[in-house]
């Protein structure tokens, strides 16, 4: 079977090492054997992070992690302000809607983030704002948002917790809990950690666990106080995903291996080739902050979607992303995180290149004749 090269934003390349150490025999999550891997799993999850606060595992997607997020640390009524900046900020607020949160939205224009004095002024005419939700990689978009700074101000001008959806940035992007002040993240497995999707993983800090002993709305699978007390045991409330927690302990060993900080500037020198390459055959960044996790392009003019796409699966094995929503067969998406290097990127460029040549010759004899 010929390799198929994959480029989507989740799920991403699982590493030979990864899947080897996913197919041995399976054991009791009850037992010592089990306990002993879960505990480096959970300091490995620490340095991922960059915190000392627990990081706890759940079997779930990530937008199970969001959802434990909003009902563990809000109550009916709360005040939240939520960045809507494309499909994951708007997931965001669709679940503290739906759980009867108070729901502010700072809607941002597709590929743009939000300004710092944005949530400067949302913050002075909401003082009661309890949370702001941010979403550290806007995968719809291929943009980044500065975490760092929005934390700052927030910090500064308000009591409000900062939560972080890390879903596709974790294993990416710099990021640090505690040095940024971080109250609450979210990741998942399928991305950055390089193994299958199924896993989800949250840090709170102190002020979170705090405001998790008070909320009140309904949870039982997902009620982090229960997950927080069986972690003190390297243990899990519910079964967990053993297969996925074996493979998740080694890819983990191999990103402390290399370093978080190498990590971060492999994943920026990745994107940064990979930007060149795209706008010196002349396509169009999407984002006006790109991200180093995934990149939106436009397709230029005149270049289908659906034709586009299946030359390069049928041709090259190639699997990228099309555009979402309103913006479907307008961009395409290439994925950059986790298991990929500069020898991806060359051969999705040169199959890039290779088909849009061909499209424009095509399209010449058409106008020609």
């Amino acid at each position: 079977m010929a390799n198929k090269y994959l480029f989507t934003p989740g799920p991403t390349p699982v590493p030979e090492q990864v899947v080897q150490r996913m197919s041995e025999p399976i054991i009791y999550h009850r037992s010592k054997e089990f306990r002993e891997i879960f505990a480096r799993v959970n300091g490995y999850l620490q340095t991922l992070f960059q915190t000392k606060q627990p990081v706890m595992t759940l079997t779930s997607s990530g937008t199970g992690g969001m959802e434990a997020i909003i009902v563990n640390l809000f109550s009916a009524g709360d005040k939240v302000i939520s960045v809507n900046a494309g499909k994951f900020g708007e997931r965001w607020s669709a679940i503290g809607k739906s759980y009867g949160l108070n729901v502010v939205e700072i809607k941002i224009p597709w590929g743009e983030t939000v300004a710092v004095p944005q949530i400067i002024e949302a913050l002075s005419i909401h003082p009661d704002t309890q949370g702001v939700l941010l979403t550290h990689c806007e995968t719809s978009t291929g943009t980044t948002t500065d975490v760092k700074s929005v934390a700052e101000v927030v910090q500064k001008y308000s009591n409000a917790l900062v939560i972080v959806d890390g879903i596709s940035a974790i294993g990416a992007l710099e990021f640090r809990f505690d040095e940024w002040g971080i109250d609450a993240c979210v990741t998942a497995s399928q991305k950055g950690l390089m193994i299958p999707p199924g896993l989800t993983f949250i840090a709170l800090s102190n002020r979170a666990e705090q405001s998790a002993l008070v909320s009140t709305l309904p949870k039982y699978y997902f009620d982090l106080n229960k997950s927080l007390i069986a972690y003190e045991n390297n243990d899990t409330p519910w079964t967990p995903a053993i297969t996925l927690v074996r493979g998740l302990e080694k890819s983990l060993q191999m990103l402390t291996a290399e370093g978080m900080g190498n990590v971060w500037m492999r994943h920026e020198r990745i994107s940064k080739i990979l930007h060149e390459g795209l706008t010196g055959l002349g396509l169009k960044i999407f984002s006006k902050n790109p991200s180093f996790c995934v990149t939106a392009v436009f397709l230029p003019d005149g270049i289908e979607w659906g034709n586009f796409n299946s030359q390069l699966l049928s041709e090259h094995n190639i699997i990228i992303a099309p555009g979402q929503a309103e913006y479907f067969g307008k961009i395409f998406r290439i994925a950059h995180i986790g298991n990929i290097d500069d020898s991806n990127i060359k051969i999705i460029l040169s199959a890039i290149e290779i088909i849009l040549g061909r499209m424009h010759d095509e399209r010449t004899k058409r106008e020609i004749q």
